[in-house]
């Protein structure tokens, strides 16, 4: 038990003793200042009104009544209205480090997801052409939280759904025959909506030397699906299961999702189109489901989909998403709750993300030389390498705008956020191999952790050991972006650490517990980069 876990036990405990509910719940935070002590809480406010007294008379009741000898703490301070301020002994954070080298690559696991599956659809792109920097934002994200999700207990299927039916793709048919054309020497304009990148006039080239007797529109969407699987493959993500879209067709679903909305009294029809009433669902208007020409309006294949998920056991499910299908929220949301299958007005759960600038020598870059009109992924990943966009795309929440300076994500200086944090992990490596020490031999037995007392070291150490309740808030929450920013800290840390305290040729007690400090930060700096998919190079 941590020393905040003891200390967190011991203030129910007093403050069941002074006549506090049952299910108190005493919230514990590391103080802004490190002047302000090790841990802090606000417990003594929020009993002033249940136990109807003066909050600092009440932490002084708290701190009196408290046995806190075995948690380390030399300390316990009463500040302003009545926080408690809490003094951890230097031994006795230090010697949280051993957790860290026991655990090693599982260290930050839980599990709370204790088994549960949960589905999470990412990308999902249009097989119409490359993927966008959009797409990579997305596949960055939707597969940092999968993976997030992963290493706190929950059972994660990564899925990709193939739009391969509708408009967008009979544009892409169209546009493909209007360059066959031209290969064979027959004028043609490719149609309003259609596609214009160079890739079009490879497919076409690619047709006319030999189709296996497809048509053109299977023949595009099968080349522009390997096409994204090896855009997916440079960027390191990887699917356990591949949905198409044109099953919900073939398989009835959809014609069976139309029958049931009917049958659930929630449709209506007007003016030969027929309606979906998610105005008793919490959108603004009802919603055309079928227009009048017999065509499906987009959201209708996606609640089709979405039954499929709940169909195959997924009770709960995630889609990663960019912010243009806002509106998709309510109207899917609205098609399952009309169709009273037992889902949760939150199901599925959404992560919106926004778009991506990408800027290169101080201006926006626009086009690519295979895409035409977008940056493609693959150009980024060529530009600047896996690990940089990884990063780059997860290090700001994913509803804020996200501009990718391309010279900065290629520099190799510390002013590159995710060159500084590998620097940080190589050079935890560096000081076992000058010092010719098999790091897997270090251990945190026999070690003196009274002589880390440095504040930098105290710093460091800390922020180690508060990386197991950040994996599991990050992933409560679906906010891979928060690891990112964690890993900046911590090599800030590290490098600061690394800098000012020699770890060899010390006194003996002092190289011992450095060297399992060192060995802790290599630890979690490599096991945070592990769950944004980066990779944790041991000489830079």
């Amino acid at each position: 038990m941590t020393a905040a876990d003891q200390i967190r036990t011991e203030l129910i405990r007093a403050a069941r003793g002074l006549g506090a509910p049952e299910d108190v719940d005493p919230l514990m935070e590391r103080p802004r200042e490190s002047s302000h002590g090790d841990w802090a809480t606000n417990l003594a406010m929020v009993l002033a009104k249940p136990l109807k007294s003066r909050p600092r008379d009440i932490a002084e009741r708290l701190r009196d009544s408290m046995s806190l000898e075995s948690a380390g703490v030399s300390k316990v301070d009463i500040a302003g209205p009545g926080f408690m301020n809490f003094w951890i002994d230097a031994g006795r954070i230090a010697s949280g480090l051993r957790d860290i080298i026991a655990a090693d690559e599982s260290y930050g696991s839980s599990k709370a997801g204790a088994g549960r599956v949960v589905n999470v659809e990412f990308v999902s792109a249009n097989p119409t052409g490359p993927l966008h920097v959009g797409h990579g934002r997305q596949a960055a994200l939707g597969d940092a939280i999968s993976t997030l999700l992963g290493v706190t207990g929950w059972k994660v299927t990564r899925e990709y759904y193939y739009n391969d039916a509708g408009v967008q793709i009979d544009n892409l048919a169209a546009s493909v025959e209007a360059r066959l054309s031209e290969i064979r020497g027959k004028p043609a304009q490719i149609p309003e909506g259609g596609y214009h990148g160079e890739y079009i006039r490879e497919l076409a080239e690619r047709y006319n030397a030999g189709s296996d007797g497809l048509s053109v529109r299977e023949f595009a969407v099968r080349e522009l699906r390997k096409e994204q699987d090896l855009d997916l493959q440079a960027f390191g993500v990887r699917f356990d299961r591949y949905f198409l879209e044109s099953s919900l067709y073939t398989d009835g679903m959809v014609e069976d999702t139309v029958r049931l909305l009917v049958a659930s009294g929630k449709t209506y029809e007007h003016e030969g189109a027929l309606w979906l009433r998610t105005t008793e669902f919490g959108d603004d208007k009802d919603r055309v489901m079928r227009k009048g020409d017999g065509t499906y309006t987009y959201f209708l294949p996606d609640i089709a989909y979405h039954v499929t998920k709940w169909k195959r056991g997924f009770r709960r499910a995630i889609d990663v998403q960019g912010a243009d299908h806002h509106s998709t929220v309510t109207r899917v949301r609205a098609g399952l709750q009309a169709l009273d299958m037992g889902v949760s007005e939150k199901y599925p759960e959404y992560v919106l993300h926004q778009m991506v600038t990408v800027m290169k020598h101080g201006e926006e870059v626009k086009i690519s030389k295979r895409a035409g009109s977008y940056v493609t992924v693959r150009d980024l990943v060529n530009e600047v390498g896996r690990d940089a966009v990884r990063y780059f795309f997860l290090m700001r929440k994913s509803d804020s705008q996200l501009i990718f300076n391309v010279d900065l994500a290629a520099s190799h200086s510390e002013e590159n956020p995710v060159y500084y944090i590998q620097m940080a992990h190589a050079r935890m490596c560096g000081i076992f191999r000058v010092g010719e020490i098999d790091r897997e031999s270090v251990s945190g037995e026999n070690v003196s952790f009274d002589v880390l007392s440095e504040p930098e070291e105290q710093e460091l150490i800390k922020a180690l050991l508060d990386f197991p309740a950040l994996v599991e808030s990050a992933a409560e929450t679906l906010e891979p972006q928060r690891i990112a920013t964690y890993l900046l800290e911590t090599a800030r840390l590290a490098h600061l650490w690394y800098h000012k305290h020699h770890v060899l040729e010390q006194a003996e007690d002092v190289t011992r517990a450095r060297l399992v400090l060192a060995r802790g930060a290599q630890i979690v700096l490599r096991n945070g980069l592990q769950i944004l998919g980066i990779t944790a190079p041991e000489r830079m």
